[in-house]
């Protein structure tokens, strides 16, 4: 385990944005990329009225994964991400991702990694509910 994770969490409570962006400031960091993912009020051209997510038991261990994949980068300081389950309405934070580096670009590529890597491979599924009464499940297997 690499001590360049700062924060890892699957929760089913609001998130606190201030938590994951305290995790990663280091005072050898000049740069720390965040990434805070909302529920919008569109998929296309479908209204969205609420969404849960569900995790699958294996969730944590594939968000470590993840992480651990970014914090081997020698440029990564720290790194912190936390995802949220369970009923969220529109606006609701979804999900924080933060990682701190010495400069503004690798931090940027590092965060960018982090959460396209983290929606990819951790098991967390998305069931949207739609405003014409119609529901989909998004990243399922």
């Amino acid at each position: 385990m690499s001590d360049k994770i700062r924060l890892l969490e699957i929760c089913d409570s609001a998130l606190d944005i201030g938590a994951v962006y305290d995790a990663v400031v280091d005072p050898a960091a000049g740069g720390v990329a965040m990434f805070v993912g909302t529920v919008r009020r569109h998929d296309d051209a479908k209204a969205v009225t609420a969404l849960g997510y569900t995790a699958h038991p294996a969730a944590d261990a594939a968000l470590r994964t993840v992480a651990e994949r970014v914090a081997a980068d020698e440029h990564v300081i720290a790194v912190a991400a936390v995802h949220r389950t369970g009923d969220l309405g529109v606006g609701d934070v979804a999900v924080v991702a933060a990682v701190s580096c010495a400069h503004r670009g690798d931090a940027f590529a590092a965060c960018r990694q982090l959460v396209d890597d983290l929606k990819a491979e951790v098991p967390i599924w998305k069931h949207q509910l739609f405003e014409d009464g119609s529901d989909e499940w998004v990243g399922t297997p």
